[in-house]
């Protein structure tokens, strides 16, 4: 008879207890179990595997030629499960071999990755680290599917199967080239609403945060270029005299080298919040949560 399939895990814990113990009353101790819930399960085992697994040899049941061959490779599979059981829940970066996605946008790809990066190489040389661009709305299913296991974006209003953390909140600043002409220290606002501006977006129409609030002063400005990536704007605001308005923290990390010069702006706007975004699902994850402890460790230390 052909053993099944399926066979139930205790049932080979029974098997291995026979095998070491050489009978049923020791394997019953051994496994707090009663004699004849053993003799039940050893019957189960004779059906399954087609074979009478133990002969009667005096008072100790010795191991017939499968249960021989059997007994190493379900040893090493129980010891196995063991270790497997032993070590849920548990993570060390230092021995993973894993690669993990975070769904980010420019310009904060260039602030997070020289510090997060700089840890994996340290800590976790088997983990690998890549980033994409996931469209908003569908960043809640990229969440839960799993195709991204964490997200940086600004407050989103997503479900509560989504956990978030605020990981800094930045005030908006002017960045102008070095000698322009018109912008300088203590600029008023009537000066700011004369310049040409850059407006950077991933929207091919709509206002810029600074825009609404001028908007609900009764203010607009004119902008001269609208482009999608904050590197490309800040490059052209160093050669002309455009001036672009952007968060202060990506000032730092993207004009290295660039020629210009940064000032407060003349009228009030809320800060750029930064928050990351998680599923409930891996809120417990250890490897999740190392992987969240790496970001805001990275923002802290640009801070």
């Amino acid at each position: 008879m052909a053993p099944e399939r399926r066979i139930d895990l205790n049932l080979l814990q029974v098997l291995e207890a026979i095998h070491d113990e050489g009978g049923v009353t020791r394997a019953a101790q051994r496994l707090n179990l009663s004699q004849s819930a053993i003799s039940h399960s050893l019957a189960r085992l004779r059906v399954m595997f087609g074979d009478p697994l133990f002969a009667r040899d005096g008072r100790r049941l010795t191991a017939t030629p499968l249960t021989r061959g059997l007994i190493g490779p379900l040893r090493q599979g129980l010891q196995s499960l063991d270790q497997l059981v032993a070590h849920a829940g548990r993570f060390d970066p230092a021995r993973a071999e894993a690669q993990y996605t975070i769904g980010l946008r420019d310009p904060t790809e260039t602030l997070m990755l020289p510090a997060i990066m700089g840890r994996i190489a340290r800590a976790a040389p088997g983990v690998d680290l890549r980033t994409v661009q996931v469209r908003r709305r569908n960043l809640e299913a990229a969440l839960a599917s799993g195709s991204i296991d964490l997200a940086i974006d600004i407050a989103l209003p997503l479900s509560e199967g989504v956990r978030r953390l605020k990981l800094v909140a930045d005030r908006m600043v002017i960045v102008a080239r070095r000698g322009h002409p018109r912008v300088t220290k203590g600029l008023k606002l009537e000066t700011y609403l004369a310049q040409d501006h850059v407006l950077v977006t991933s929207r091919r129409k709509g206002p810029g945060l600074e825009d609404v609030e001028l908007s609900a002063r009764g203010l607009k400005r004119r902008i001269r270029l609208r482009c999608r990536n904050h590197l490309a704007a800040l490059r052209a605001v160093a050669r002309t005299d455009l001036v672009l308005t952007m968060a202060e923290r990506y000032v730092r990390a993207l004009t290295a080298g660039l020629r210009t010069q940064t000032l407060p702006l003349p009228f009030r706007t809320p800060t750029l919040d930064l928050y990351l975004y998680w599923h409930a699902s891996v809120d417990h994850d250890a490897a999740n949560r190392w992987l969240r402890g790496l970001v805001v460790d990275a923002f802290r230390d640009d801070g």
